[in-house]
Order: C-alpha cells, then structure tokens, then sequence
C-alpha cells in the first residue's frame, strides 16, 4: 500500500524543472550567465560519466559483438553520446550486454515502451499493484524497487518516504546499486535521467533487468542468454517446415514462430497445420491470446507492432519469448532429463560395438600377414625377363591394390582402440585388454615382419630386372641411334654435290651459305652420336652379346659415311663463298638506294600532305606563323634537290653494273619498292603545289587583319559600357538599401538614373552596329574584353528592371505611409531591420529570416506548438502564394497594419460620428453629400441596417469594425484605406 499510494501523488514540479533548465535559448535573446551555467552542469555530467566509463575500458573491448548490435550488424549509430553497457561477473552474464549505441527509433521505442510495460506488470501483479506509463510510474523508484524484490525473492533497503527530487535519486539509486550488487555494472545510467522520466534511460534500465532476471539463466547445451533463447526457439520449431527462426525480428513477423511454440509444448489449444503463412494477423493474434488465456503470459505485444513495422523490436520480442521460455521450462527439463540418459546409454553401446570391431579387424589382419609372407621370401631365379616381368608385375599389384586397404585397416584398428580405452577411462571403467595375440604389439610385430619381407624382396627383384635389362637395352638402344644416323644421311652427299648456286641471285647465295653453316652446325652435333655408337658397340663386344657381329658391321658402315661427309663439307663451302662475292657490290648499291630513298620519299608525301592541307585560324598570329613556317620549308628545297640527284647516281650505277656483268634480276632492289621514277613524280607535283599555297595564306592573312580590327572597335566600346552598367546598378541598389534620407529624396534620385540611363541608349545602339559587322565576318571570340553584346544586353535590360522596380517600391512606399499614417523614423526602422536579415542582398526574405526579424522588432513569437501556428498564418499573410519568400513591400503592410489595426477602427467609427452629427447611425443622404460617389455607393451596399434608427438609418459602427477586422475583403480595405484622410 505504501508503493502505491506513493506511486498516485507523484508530482510534476522536478519535471518541470528540468525542462526548463534544458531550453534552447535564442541566440537572440539569450543571455551569456545562463549558458555558462547550463555549460557547467553538462561538464559536471560528463566528468562523472567519464570517469565511470574509464573504469569498463578494459572490459569493453572483450565483449561479445553479437549481443551489442541488431542480427543485421545495422546499429552503429550513438544514443545521447552514451553507451549502456552490461558485464556480468558470473557464469554466462560476460556473454551478456546491452548497446548503449542502440538506435530508437519511434516505431521500436513505441514496441519497447509497451513490451516492457507488460512485463513489469506481469511481475508486479504479484505484489498487486501495476504501472501504466513506464517513464513517469517509476520515477519515485517505488515501484522500481517492488519489482526487483518480486524478482529476486530479496528484501531491498526500506524506501524514502518524501516526496521530494532528493528522495526519489534515493530510492532510484537503492534500485541500481541493487542491479549493480547482482552483477550488473549500469554506465552512463543515473538516478537523475530516471526520476527525469528519460524515456530511453528508463527503457535501457528495464532492458538490462530482463537481461538479468529473465534472460541470463537462460541455458541450451551450453549456450546462454541470447544464443540460449535463439537456439531453444529453433530445437523447439524444427519439426515445422513452415518456421525457420534466424533472429528475434523478422523471423517473427508472420506468427508461425508462436503458435508453433505454443503447439510444441501445447497441441490441443491449437490446429498448426490450418494456419496460413500469408494471414500473419490471424496467426499472432490467436497465438497472443492463447498465450494471455491458458499459458498465464500477458499481452506484450499487438499484431500490428510486427506485422506493419518492417524491422520489430528485437528486444520486445526476445522479452516475450522468454516469457515462453520459463513456461514451458518443466517440458524443457524432461527433455533435458531424456536427452542425459540418451546420451550415457550410446556411450556404453558404442563401446561394445569397438570391442567387438577391434577383435574381428585384428583376427582378419593377422590372417592375412601370415598368408602373404611366404610369397614375399621366395626368391628362386627368373628364367627370362618375362618371367621377371610377370614376377614385377604380382608385386605392384599387390603394393597398389592388395596393401592399402590393410594399411587404413591397421591404422583404424590403433584409432578404434585408442578410442575406445579414452572413452572408458572418461565413463571411469577399466581398460580394455584383447584376446591373447590380438593385442596391438602383437599386431605391429606382425607387421613389421611383413615389412621387411617386402623391402627385401623388392631389392632382390630389381637386381635380376636391372641384370637382364641391361643388355636389351644396349642392343634396342643401339639399333634406335643407328636408324636415327642412317635417316638423317640420307641425301645429304647428293646434297654437297649440287652446282645450281652458280645461276644464284645475292640474296638466294646468302641463304644458302647461311643452309650450310646451318648444316655444318647440325653436322657437328651428329658427331656425339657416332662416337656413342662406337662406344655402345664395343660394350656389346665385350659383354658378349649374341648379335655383336652385325652390330659390329653396322657401326663401320656409319662410319665410313661420316668420313665422306665431312670431306664434301668443306669443298661446298669454299664455293659458296667465291660465289657470293661477285654479288656483294650490287648489293650494298641497292642497300644504299634503300636506306636514302625511303625517308626521301617520306619527305615528299608529308611536303605535298602539308601543301594541301586545310588550315582555320582565328587570329593574325597563327595566319603568320603559317607564314613563317611555309617559307622556311622553302629554304629547304635546294638541299632537297640536291639528294635527289644523288639518287639519281645510284640508280645509273647500278644498272652499268648489271650490263657488264649480265646478272639477271640484279636490277631489281629487294630491299625497296619506292622507284626512281615515283620520286621524280612526287617531286614534281610538290614544285606545283608551292605557290598555290603561298597564295592561299596571304588571303588569310588579309582577312584575319580586318577581323582584328573589328575586334578593337568592340572591345573598346565594350570596356566603356559594361563598367558603366555595372557602377549603375550598384548605384541604385545602393539606393533602396540606404538607411539615411527620406524616401522622396530616394525616389528623385532613382529618377534621375532613370533619366541618365534613357540618355545612355545611343553608345548602346552603336555598340550593336558593330557586334552587327563582326558576326558577318564570323569573328567567335574576342580576348581584348570580358563582355559580349549578349551579356550587355541582359546588364542593359536588368538595369532598365531593377530602376522600374526600385521607383515602383517607393511610390509604394510613400503610398504606404500616407495611407497607414506611419512617421518616417517607423519606415527606416523597418528597412534597416529587413536590410539586417536580408544577407543576400536580394530585396528578399526566407521564412526563417522572417521570424527573426519579426522577434527582433519586438513581435512576440512562442517557440511551442501555438507559436508555430500564429507564425504560419503570418506566414500565409504575407505570402499567400506560397512563394517561400516575403518582399520588403509585403514586409512593410504587414508591419503597418498591425500597428494601425488598433487605432484604424475607433478613427473610422470617430471620423462617421462627424458626418453623422454625432448620432449612432447615418442616412444615405448625408453619405451622398459627403463622400465622393464611389465610396459612397461602395458604403450604401455593404452597410447594416441600423436596428434602433429611423427608415433608412444605416449602422456605421458595426460597418467600421467589420471593416477594419484583420482577414476582412482586401480590395475594400484598400478602398477605405485611400480616402482615410478625406473622411
């Protein structure tokens, strides 16, 4: 009863005080001693937390990553500049914490608030009491400090029994030291932000008890908190294929996940497998009923908290289903109690089922090394090498097919044994002894016998292989080198014989001397080979091989053949030499024509290429070097003219020495296909094309000068007149933005720019005569001014605009102040004040300049709900077409009327008293005779009747206020407003 009675009366003056303390304050209407103390109020929080956080540095870089961020690895932003950090001391809670830069968004703080809200209630039902709102039913830490106790079955500290800021931090701090003193160290969480009502403190402060009270002893095969939970939910709904749970968000959402929970543990409260996938309402809202009716878990969450969020709460969630979890947990320790006796029974079955293996697998190991043994010690000589062969061959197949899988069956045996004694040394029983024999020496003794049988066998094997192979293989190898030598000599003498390069043209004589020093190189390297004839048959001799006697003339014959080769050899050779010489001055001739004509010719093709080139220029200076480098290539002719001659004598030469010698083909050049006669063609037509292009240039040359002329005559109008333009238009907003002088004194000014600018208009006009001229002669650009005519007719035009428009805005301006009857002291107030606001300098204002400038004159605009509304139909006043800006125009009758919105009516109502000779009502005759007959016909339609007054008595007072009410007829205000003075 104390709980609740205290958890009534709270109230909400530290609430407010807070908040008050929290307000931003206008830079322009702030003042410095309250920032300084609000400053060092935040230092004081910052040292203390600093401090605090400084102490779990250590801690923190060893926690889990998995439990301080969403499933998705998405979280990573900061929550108020603070991290709510959770390390356990004991057991599994170092597996758990809490992300302090967990990112609350609405919809998830939304979810929290209510998930935790049904959680404390599903506790605090216990002591009979309840809360409603979490951030404000737990801030006196009453009912805070009751919900641990009903958690921990503990006796908390009796709490404060005042109603003050100081006795809630008491009780608050008697709850977290609690928290702390069970293993949870609380950084960055206050009493202060609780008794505060700070939503997001107090929903980390519950999320970290749920942690701890409901999560933490959470344990599945060795996994706890999180894991523990996540893996219960996916054991528990692995036989429905319909649910596959990754996470405590999305794998939620359709509401399979519950009701196969509930149906695990539950099947008679509901039918599983009528359930839909794609009807997640129905599903979460009969599993949250089900749940609330018959399992004792109370409402946590709705449907539409998952179904219509695209990401749900992880936290909301992984609160409910615990409470899943701890009711169905007696279902979970029969499982476990099942699983225990499951586990200790397979241990002893497979045991036995090693026992019996091993004594099978060494009985049929042993067998068979006593069957193979005598096989590997038989060494009886073989009769040829088949029979070698065949022996070789029995052995491989029993090293590759036979040994393997007694290798991996040994090798299993040790393993399986191994096993075996470890496992029943682990269930505390005695060790396993074999049958007598059967043991793994006696196995390995068995082996290694096998073994040695084996390696001596293949020694012995590979001698007698290596003793008979060796004389077939002298014998094959013999016969190989020798049809090798015999096929390669083949032609070759008839090959030294022949005389057909003596008709040999230079370059056929040089690649046959280079065919012969190729040969003479293949020659050299054949003679290894001979000699390894010679010496394999005398090997053969000497061993006493059958044949030696054929292999004996064979090798004499070879050799015979060799000697004649050698000698044809060197008298071809000599020959191709003696005949290449006679070719060698032809030759270099052609060579030489080769080297010169080419680049030559390269020359002419890129003279007569530049000669009939296109050329654009745009300016004297390229036409000239044009100029510069055409006559520099003429200076280059005689040279020229002079290599072609020499080509000339080369040609001649060679065709005198073709004639003396009749070489036939000798005057063709293989080395280059450029002729003489195509050079004197080239040549020519370059001579041609030389004064063509001359003429060409000095045409352009010409025409470029004119061009440059009229560049001049632009360029130097145009430097006069943009500058010109520019000091006006500096000039005359110089003027509406000046803070001294009357308004006529302005406007007189303004006008004589206007007059100035009118009397300008002919340098304008001749200007655009010769932009005229230059765009005839296609002049693009011009590098002696910055200004084109277009840019001077839009600075011609724009100044024309701003002078109109200035003029315009002060007769407004004039009119303005006659008709709302401000001083104009009131008008330059309210134009320094825009000019203040208006940084741009563009005669405009955004909103927010707007409401600024209407604080700093004085207007008063509240920073809540009420003061944005009254901003926005100011707003809507000023700039009824939604423009996003205010003129000063719209600035300055905004202003004006609400200074003459007071007084207008009363001197409305006082000014129809006059005409009405002091009587309460006026006639229609005395409107006719004193008003002009526009606004007296405008006054006899829109005028009451008076109620009180004779036929025809018309109620001006009811008229005026009408009138003069702020939202009224814009055009009859206007009207009104005009003729003031006159009634």
């Amino acid at each position: 009863s104390y709980y609740n009675s205290h958890s009534q009366h709270q109230t909400q003056d530290d609430i407010r005080t807070y908040n008050s303390r929290a307000n931003i304050i206008l830079e322009s209407s702030g003042s410095s001693e309250q920032r300084l103390v609000e400053g060092g109020r935040n230092l004081t929080r910052r040292h203390k937390n600093q401090q605090q956080y400084s102490k779990s540095t250590a801690d923190l870089d060893n926690l889990s990553q998995r439990d301080w961020s969403d499933s998705d690895g998405s979280t990573n932003r900061s929550l108020e500049n603070h991290r709510l950090i959770v390390n356990g001391r004991q057991g599994s809670m170092s597996n758990i914490s809490t992300s302090g830069d967990y990112l609350f968004s609405k919809a998830w703080e939304k979810q929290q608030k209510k998930t935790f809200t049904a959680w404390c209630n599903s506790h605090l039902r216990k002591a009979g009491t309840s809360i409603e709102a979490i951030e404000e039913d737990l801030r006196n830490g009453l009912k805070l400090m009751l919900l641990l106790e009903v958690l921990s079955g503990e006796r908390l500290p009796s709490p404060d029994r005042g109603k003050m800021r100081f006795h809630k931090i008491a009780n608050v701090n008697k709850a977290l030291d609690f928290i702390k003193h069970k293993g949870v160290n609380l950084i960055s969480i206050g009493a202060e932000e609780i008794v505060d009502g700070n939503l997001k403190m107090t929903l980390g402060m519950i999320w970290t008890i749920i942690l701890r009270f409901a999560i933490q002893d959470i344990s599945v095969e060795e996994m706890s908190a999180k894991e523990g939970l996540l893996l219960w939910c996916q054991r528990k709904t692995q036989p429905y294929k319909n649910v596959n749970i990754q996470n405590f968000h999305i794998s939620f959402k359709d509401g399979l996940a519950f009701c196969a929970l509930i149906h695990r543990h539950r099947p008679e409260l509901l039918d599983f497998h009528s359930l839909r996938k794609d009807e997640p309402y129905k599903n979460l809202e009969l599993a949250f009923d089900i749940a609330e009716k018959h399992l004792d878990i109370p409402r946590m969450l709705d449907p539409e908290d998952l179904v219509e969020t695209a990401k749900p709460d992880e936290r909301a969630v992984m609160t409910y289903v615990s409470c899943y979890y701890h009711a169905f947990s007696g279902a979970q320790k029969a499982d476990t109690a099942a699983s225990r006796i499951c586990k200790v029974l397979e241990v002893h079955q497979f045991n036995e089922v090693l026992m019996r293996d091993y004594e099978s697998s060494a009985s049929d190991l042993l067998d068979w090394i006593r069957r193979t043994k005598p096989r590997l010690e038989d060494r009886h000589n073989p009769r040829n090498m088949q029979d070698c062969q065949s022996r070789l061959e029995d052995f491989r197949k029993y090293r590759r097919a036979d040994k393997p899988p007694r290798i991996d069956q040994k090798c299993k045996l040790e393993t399986d044994f191994n096993t075996l004694q470890t496992k029943l040394r682990l269930c505390g029983k005695p060790a396993y002894v074999p049958t007598e024999g059967k043991r793994v020496a006696d196995v390995a003794n068995a082996w290694r016998g096998l073994e040695l049988s084996e390696k001596g066998f293949e020694e012995w094997l590979l001698s007698e292989m290596r003793r008979l192979e060796r004389l077939d293989y002298l014998a094959e190898k013999f016969k190989l080198k020798a049809r090798t030598h015999e096929a390669w000599s083949t032609g070759k003498e008839t090959m030294l014989q022949d005389s057909e390069f003596r008709k040999a043209t230079l370059p056929e004589i040089r690649a046959m001397r280079r065919k012969h020093e190729a040969f003479e190189s293949d020659l050299a390297a054949h003679q290894e080979r001979v000699e390894q004839l010679a010496a394999i048959a005398q090997e053969l001799h000497d061993l006493g091989y059958h044949d030696s006697a054929n292999i004996n003339g064979w090798c004499q014959r070879i050799c015979d053949q060799w000697d004649r080769l050698g000698n044809l050899t060197q008298r071809r050779r000599k020959l191709l030499d003696d005949a290449s010489q006679a070719l060698e001055r032809i030759d270099w001739i052609h060579l030489e024509f080769a080297k010169r004509s080419s680049p030559f010719a390269n020359w002419l093709e890129s003279a007569i290429e530049d000669l009939q080139d296109m050329f654009i220029v745009h300016t004297v200076g390229e036409v000239q070097s044009l100029l510069d480098a055409h006559n520099e290539y003429k200076k280059t002719l005689p040279d020229a003219e002079q290599e072609l001659n020499s080509l000339q004598k080369l040609t001649h030469e060679v065709e005198q020495v073709c004639q003396q010698y009749g070489i036939p083909g000798a005057g063709v050049n293989p080395y280059t296909t450029v002729s003489m006669a195509d050079l004197g063609n080239k040549w020519s037509q370059m001579v041609t094309l030389i004064p063509q292009r001359e003429s060409k240039l000095n045409k352009e040359f010409a025409r470029q000068q004119n061009n440059e002329r009229l560049r001049h005559q632009f360029a130097q109008k145009a430097n006069v007149i943009g500058p010109w333009i520019e000091r006006q238009m500096e000039a005359v907003a110089s003027i509406g933005q000046s803070m001294t002088g009357t308004i006529e004194g302005h406007l007189k000014k303004v006008q004589q720019y206007e007059g100035a600018v009118h009397n300008y208009k002919p340098n304008i006009d001749e200007l655009e005569e010769i932009n005229q001229q230059v765009q005839e002669n296609f002049v693009y650009d011009n590098p002696l001014t910055p200004y084109t005519m277009e840019t001077l007719r839009v600075g011609w035009e724009q100044l024309l605009t701003c002078i109109a428009r200035n003029i315009n805005e002060l007769e407004n301006q004039i009119l303005t102040r006659e008709a709302k009857g401000i001083t104009e002291a009131q008008l330059q107030e309210y134009r320094a004040c825009f000019n203040h606001f208006d940084k741009k300098r563009t005669l405009q204002l955004e909103p927010k300049h707007f409401r600024a400038c209407l604080v700093s004159l004085g207007y008063n605009i509240a920073e809540d709900r009420n003061g944005q509304i009254e901003f926005e139909r100011i707003l809507k006043s000023v700039d009824p077409h939604n423009c996003g800006y205010i003129t000063f125009q719209a600035f300055l009758d905004f202003m004006t009327q609400q200074n003459a919105e007071t007084e207008s009516s009363d001197a409305l109502i006082e000014s129809f008293r006059v005409l009405a000779d002091g009587q309460p009502y006026i006639t229609n005759q005395q409107l006719t005779n004193s008003l002009p007959a526009q606004q007296a016909e405008f006054c006899l339609q829109r005028m009451p009747r008076h109620e009180q007054g004779p036929p025809g008595a018309l109620d001006y007072v009811m008229f005026s206020r009408k009138l003069m009410t702020r939202g009224d007829d814009r055009g009859a205000e206007l009207m009104m407003n005009s003729n003031i003075n006159d009634l």
